[in-house]
């Protein structure tokens, strides 16, 4: 046989698997993006666009001078501002969903015994993006406004537009809530083989000075918000390294869980 013809022998029949694949994740992201549909419909009438913007506008109301209110510089920004925000809100509430689509479409490629913490991580990957949002929302946010009014002459009167407020904050939102992912990214690195728990204690130091670095590039230039996103990630690197220790220790295959005990 020629070798044109063996490498086509190689290859043949590899154009069906790759197919299905995208038509699987094809219909993983079309029920991702129902969920979110869904979620943004059910928002939209309760409590409807203006109660979100309402209620995420608070921690900076609440540090404003007296009199002053955020204003729209765009005409279309009344509108557009709530509608991002109830987009936001929708992504949230069908995060769970989102998520299990991805593990979902990961799944066939684990093993048995590895399946069975996919739910786990799912419900942990939206209670720490959720953490993190609500770290910033009652934490961060406020202490930042706080500051900066602290700071700001007395003879200017703050009146910050909605569109970049509201685009800032959003931003904010989803650095922490990604950011209080680490434990997630940490397990999921250790279980791969990708770094060894030994690494990852070695790059402590390492980690710690680029979540500080991190933190400075993407949160306002405050000490109070740069802290305020350096501090929980190095925590959540650590409880990272605890879990994984205690994943793989969990998810190890049984033959390899039989080798490794000591024969009598």
């Amino acid at each position: 046989m020629s070798e044109p013809d063996k490498k086509k022998d190689e290859l043949e029949g590899t154009e069906a698997p790759f197919v299905s694949h995208l038509v699987e994740l094809r219909d993983r992201l079309i029920r991702a993006v129902i969920a979110i549909a869904i979620a943004f419909a059910a928002l939209a009438f309760w409590p409807g666009p203006s109660g979100l913007y309402d209620l995420l506008a608070a921690p900076l109301v609440a540090h404003l001078p007296k009199g002053a209110t955020l204003i729209a510089t765009n005409v279309i920004s009344p509108i557009l501002v709530p509608l991002k925000i109830t987009l936001m809100a929708a992504f949230m509430f069908a995060l769970p969903v989102v998520l299990y689509q991805v593990w979902a479409f990961v799944a066939p490629g684990l093993y048995s015994h590895e399946k069975r913490l996919v739910l786990p991580l799912v419900v942990s990957s939206t209670l720490l993006f959720v953490a993190g949002v609500a770290f910033c929302y009652f934490l961060v946010i406020p202490g930042m406004s706080k500051f900066i009014q602290a700071f700001a002459p007395a003879s200017i009167t703050a009146a910050p537009d909605i569109e970049q407020y509201f685009g800032f904050v959003l931003t904010l939102f989803l650095v922490f809530g990604i950011a209080f992912e680490v434990p997630i990214a940490v397990i999921v690195l250790a279980r791969m083989g990708v770094v060894t728990l030994e690494q990852l204690r070695k790059w402590r130091g390492y980690f710690i000075v680029g979540a500080f670095i991190i933190a400075a590039i993407v949160t306002p230039p405050d000490v109070i918000s740069q802290l305020a996103l350096a501090i929980p990630m190095c925590i959540l690197y650590e409880i990272g390294i605890i879990a994984a220790s205690l994943f793989i220790k969990h998810t190890k295959a049984p033959q390899a869980e039989a080798e490794s005990k000591p024969s009598a």
